[in-house]
């Protein structure tokens, strides 16, 4: 076991939760927890009775908690049923994640709203510094596409978190999934524009953060498919001033993670839009960012795609097939220049993340899947066939000239027919 119960940690933990101004915990006693198994599930597994039906008043009750909560061992154990089994959602590098429920019965004035609760693995240090980072970081950063910290409990050598619940799981479960139904095209751009906003927010803070581990496991979708970031283990603080770069100790995922940053630890905002590109890559493509099933040539995504990328006659053989006819020409040569230009070798050959939301904003496709998403829906569904889109125009944000092979200076989105074909979502058209 790692020394993050010791007195010196403890007094780290309490200058760093203090700048919080988080509310005084309850006082509690701590229940022995159960075992723990191993498993292999995510959030949209598990389908809970005690999980509310409206979705609304459970989206309406996140927003009131604006303040991060210290919870005691014992509330955390009671909501979680002392960390029962068949509560267990996934399991990371950090710890175990559990299904839970907090409202007055477990602390007089909050407000009924279902959570998620991470649990430290106490096994070394490394643990125990991210825990402190998420804290850090979720506890005073607030944005749509960030996943809101409620809460956390530092009590004795034990270290949790708890998060807002998050009810369609992760983007990695519904793009590699063989047994969900296909993300919609339009639903791919409105996740990647969600998850393009959540690090643009990260970049332009007054302090900028560098989130340093985007994938798609760590982008989670809520019950109307909002993307929202988590794990903030290994963000980073940015360079300020005169500094070009952050020195790190290279971490993160491979697959995702920049070349630069690789080869020599300099960190910077870049470095979090080359992985942008390769979560926008596969969300054109279905495919993984590393592969050993396929052929030698097509196991690393970027040294496939890319090439393909920024040539108009081979990008549409790159495309998921699943998403034919839901696309036009011009939308996935845009969404393609895109990728190709965040995927580029030069860091300053990469655009910031505010000119990508820019990008992605036109090729947005409204109401698609607004059927669905009103509907009835329980944790374990992972969405169907979207509804028609709406007829709008959208401006032109004027950002060709930063990427010369983008085509069009506007686009609306139309559909031929204006219900739900029995084939899927019509083609959301880019003019």
């Amino acid at each position: 076991m790692g020394n993050c119960g010791t007195r010196e940690e403890s007094a780290v933990v309490n200058a760093q939760v203090q700048q919080l101004h988080v509310p005084s915990s309850l006082p509690g006693k701590a229940a022995p927890a159960d075992k723990k198994q191993n498993h292999n599930r995510s959030v949209s597994d598990l389908s809970d009775p005690s999980t509310p039906r409206n979705f609304e008043d459970s989206r309406k009750n996140a927003v009131l908690y604006t303040d991060v909560i210290a919870f005691t061992l014992y509330e955390l154990e009671t909501i979680t049923k002392s960390f029962r089994y068949d509560y267990i959602l996934g399991e990371g590098g950090f710890g175990t994640v559990y299904k839970g429920y907090i409202d007055e019965n477990v602390r007089v004035g909050l407000k009924s709203l279902p959570v998620a609760v991470k649990v430290l693995n106490k096994e070394g240090l490394q643990g125990h510094r991210e825990w402190l980072t998420e804290v850090h970081f979720l506890g005073q950063l607030r944005h749509p596409n960030l996943v809101k910290l409620i809460g956390y409990c530092c009590e004795d050598d034990h270290r949790l978190l708890v998060y807002e619940f998050m009810f369609r799981g992760s983007l990695e479960n519904h793009l590699f999934r063989k047994a969900t139904v296909p993300l919609s095209w339009g639903r791919r751009m409105m996740i990647a524009l969600g998850a393009a906003k959540g690090l643009a927010f990260l970049h332009n803070a007054e302090r900028p953060v560098i989130y340093r581990d985007f994938k798609t496991s760590n982008i989670l979708l809520d019950s109307d498919y909002t993307a929202k970031l988590s794990d903030f283990g290994l963000a980073k603080a940015g360079p300020q001033g005169d500094e070009t770069h952050v020195s790190t100790r290279v971490m993160g995922t491979y697959g995702y993670a920049a070349p630069e940053y690789v080869m020599t630890g300099h960190l910077t905002a870049r470095s979090d839009v080359y992985s942008f590109g390769v979560v926008l890559l596969e969300l054109l493509t279905g495919r993984k960012s590393v592969d050993k099933t396929r052929p030698s040539k097509e196991q690393n995504l970027v040294d496939w795609a890319r090439p393909k990328l920024n040539d108009k006659r081979k990008l549409l053989q790159i495309i998921d097939p699943r998403l034919e006819n839901q696309y036009s020409v011009r939308a996935a040569q845009k969404a393609c220049s895109l990728a190709y230009y965040c995927l580029s070798q030069n860091p300053k050959a990469r655009p910031l993340m505010s000119d990508v939301v820019e990008t992605l904003e036109p090729l947005q496709c409204p109401n698609d899947g607004a059927n669905e998403a009103s509907s009835s829906l329980t944790p374990t569904l992972t969405g169907g066939r979207g509804g028609a889109f709406a007829m709008g125009g959208i401006h032109d944000h004027r950002i060709h000239h930063r990427f010369p092979n983008n085509v069009g200076p506007g686009s609306i989105c139309r559909s031929p027919n204006p219900d739900c074909s029995p084939g899927g979502p019509s083609a959301c058209r880019v003019r």
